[in-house]
């Protein structure tokens, strides 16, 4: 028979529907069960694209005898880590506080008060029934410990970053040397022949190449650029990225960015997007610019919903094998190119054995069209034909393959981190469909995932019905994508929805307790959300920027676009505390550490009045420069930086100011080029 899950929408809690554990999801009914029967609860955490998760389900969670031990001694709680990011996040620092190192599947063990005794992550199936008899003893046996254990580690949750970190209310210092020192940081642990940082596995990361972006900006530090061309090349030219049809796996198993672990995360792409439209507007490389165009293909064939959102995941596994559907045995290349075989194994490393698992063939390169042709004799339009060729024949014999599992939930966090992908990508290269599936996600989230009654998001939407109160992420990556909307548009509406729900966010995720600890840094969890055992505040930037780092950028460009000193003056007190942690950690706090960046010298204010506002925006965005905001209108508006500005003699008017203070209108782009470089 089914468990409780049946009746949920999330693709991963689904996948455990018939299991022989009698599941519940994460909620009052289980907790109170837990109450009601004083039993221990294991809270066990993965997610849909997870492969160990569906090991450890397919070893233990199916057999009628593991589960037999489980539902006699414990409630069972399954959760969707995606689903749930306010859960996952509190019960993972407390793994990580009893010395365990933090993965999924995460089993974590409860006290029937929901406070957290012990965890592990993947465990064979006779090291899990030996653990769950272990547990059980010692619940009955020595209860009190266990409790005095829950309760320390209750405590320690409950600490404020303030308090567990030292960190304190200070100014901000916006300098030079504070930000060579960021970048030290980063420099000494980065692979300076492979790209990435210095370790296998290898993630993407994409805040920390976003960082060294903007401090070569300021800096004009060749090796902060030379380490992310050569991260960025050699993640396009790897087996992370599918060399056939776009996008980027979750990271490399390796450290030489060969074997991806095979899922493909919309979060990924989404960032992914961006850096590289950037990467591309300061080096023209066309590398770069065939990255974003094929990665939004991809995206739109495989993860684009009907009504305009895009799509969780693709699994790693098809026909329960980890990457069959994106590798290739030597007979099938050969049978598939014919004569072509012998180049394109020799330009995607791929060897009569093949170069991986079982005989197979992960495509993975290590030089460029460029040197291949060169190497081969041939023109560099010749190499293109040939390899268009090859992909569509190796594409059409894919695509007759069974394909990995999707995860058709739609999140409203990595949406807005797609929409800010889409939007710089059109900034880029003016690329007409790009805006117009940003224009579709913009209207889809604001439709679909926003609570008309009180204006908050919704997390996760499926299947028509949006659930689960917005976490902080949501809004941060949603008025982040609205905003880079609007300055790809100039449609004021889109400026103020962001407008708005940062309203909502500083008043509903704020700390106003009167605590010492209290600070201007911001929860995880919406005040009216549901009461877990800790209120978290995420700092950290990882594969994902912390929601506190966005939101800290997102307060300081709204205030240029609208004039809101208050809000500048909170994102300065954000920096002032965190910047001791920075300083520490510069290497887990990138995206703080662009912020950091961008202040070191004045923001551009660029105002554009006239017929041909959209063309002056284009050629202002077609070459980087990450320290502006831009406003324009083609008639009139009330905000405050375009307020009571018009054209002068009829034509395209460009006002620049800095700190509210306005250099004389221009009428060209090299004009604006002469004043921003004036700064600069």
């Amino acid at each position: 028979m089914p468990n409780q899950l049946q009746y949920e929408t999330s693709p991963y809690l689904l996948q455990h529907a018939n299991n022989p554990v009698d599941w519940y999801p994460w909620g009052e009914e289980a907790l109170n069960r837990a109450r009601d029967e004083d039993k221990p609860i294991i809270v066990s955490i993965g997610y849909s694209a997870c492969h160990w998760c569906h090991v450890m389900e397919r070893e233990s969670f199916e057999k009628e005898a593991v589960a037999r031990v489980m539902n006699e001694n414990f409630i069972c709680i399954k959760v969707d880590r995606e689903e749930r990011p306010d859960v996952d996040a509190i019960y993972m620092d407390a793994v990580q506080a009893m010395g365990v190192q933090g993965g999924w599947p995460l089993n974590v063990f409860l006290m029937p008060d929901a406070k957290p005794f012990y965890g592990v992550t993947y465990l064979p199936p006779q090291n899990w029934v030996n653990l769950l008899g272990n547990i059980s003893d010692a619940f009955a046996e020595h209860r009190d410990d266990l409790a005095r254990s829950a309760e320390g580690f209750a405590t320690e949750l409950n600490l404020s970053d303030a308090e567990r970190y030292g960190l304190k209310e200070a100014d901000p210092l916006f300098a030079p040397e504070t930000l060579d020192g960021f970048y030290r940081k980063v420099a000494v642990k980065a692979d300076d022949e492979k790209g990435g940082m210095r370790r296998a596995p290898k993630f993407p990361m994409p805040s920390i190449w976003r960082f060294l972006l903007r401090y070569y900006a300021v800096s004009g530090n060749e090796g902060a650029l030379r380490q992310t061309t050569l991260t960025l090349d050699r993640m396009a030219l790897g087996g992370i990225y599918d060399q056939l049809g776009g996008g980027f796996a979750r990271y490399s198993t390796d450290g030489e960015w060969f074997a991806p672990h095979f899922e493909k995360m919309l979060y990924d792409n989404g960032q992914l997007l961006t850096l590289y439209a950037e990467a591309y507007s300061l080096t023209k490389k066309t590398l770069y610019k065939h990255i974003v165009y094929q990665t939004i293909a991809f995206a739109q064939r495989e993860l684009l919903s009907p009504e305009g959102g895009f799509y969780s995941a693709l699994d790693a596994d098809s026909e329960g094998v980890e990457g069959k559907f994106y590798t290739f045995t030597p007979a099938e290349l050969r049978e598939t190119l014919g004569a072509d075989y012998s180049w394109f194994a020799d330009l995607y490393t791929s060897t009569d054995d093949g170069n991986w698992e079982h005989g197979r063939s992960i495509l993975h390169r290590t030089e460029t069209d460029d040197a291949f042709a060169e190497r081969m004799g041939w023109s560099l339009a010749d190499l293109n034909v040939r390899l268009d060729a090859a992909h569509i024949r190796l594409m059409r014999l894919r695509n007759e393959r069974v394909r990995p599992g999707l995860d058709d939930k739609i999140l409203c966090s990595w949406n807005g981190l797609m929409l800010k992908g889409l939007a710089t990508a059109y900034r880029v290269f003016g690329e007409p469909e790009f805006l117009t599936l940003a224009l579709r996600l913009g209207f889809f989230l604001l439709r679909n995932m926003r609570d008309a009654r009180n204006g908050r998001l919704w997390h996760t939407y499926k299947n028509g019905r949006a659930r689960q109160a917005g976490f902080l992420d949501d809004y941060a990556a949603v008025i982040d994508g609205l905003l880079a909307l609007y300055q790809a548009t100039f449609t004021e509406s889109w400026l103020q929805e962001a407008d708005q729900l940062t309203q909502y966010v500083l008043a509903n995720f704020a700390d106003a307790s009167q605590a010492d600890g209290a600070d201007d840094l911001l929860y995880f969890t919406d005040k009216n959300g549901e009461e877990l055992i800790a209120r978290r505040k995420e700092l950290f930037d990882n594969v994902i920027p912390s929601s506190n780092s966005m939101m800290a950028e997102n307060l300081y460009t709204l205030s240029l676009l609208l004039d809101r000193p208050a809000y500048a003056d909170r994102s300065d007190r954000m920096l002032g505390r965190v910047q001791p942690l920075v300083q520490q950690n510069a290497d887990y706090l990138t995206n703080w550490a662009a912020l950091f960046a961008l202040r070191t010298k004045p923001t551009a204010e660029v105002a554009i009045v006239g017929p041909e506002a959209d063309r002056f925006r284009a050629e202002l965005d077609g070459a980087f420069y990450p320290n502006k905001v831009l406003c324009g209108t083609t008639g009139r508006s009330e905000l405050p930086l375009l307020y009571q500005r018009g054209p002068v003699d009829d034509q395209t008017t460009v006002y620049v100011c800095y700190n509210r203070a306005c250099q004389l209108p221009v009428t060209s782009i090299d004009a604006v080029w002469g004043l921003l470089h004036k700064v600069q």
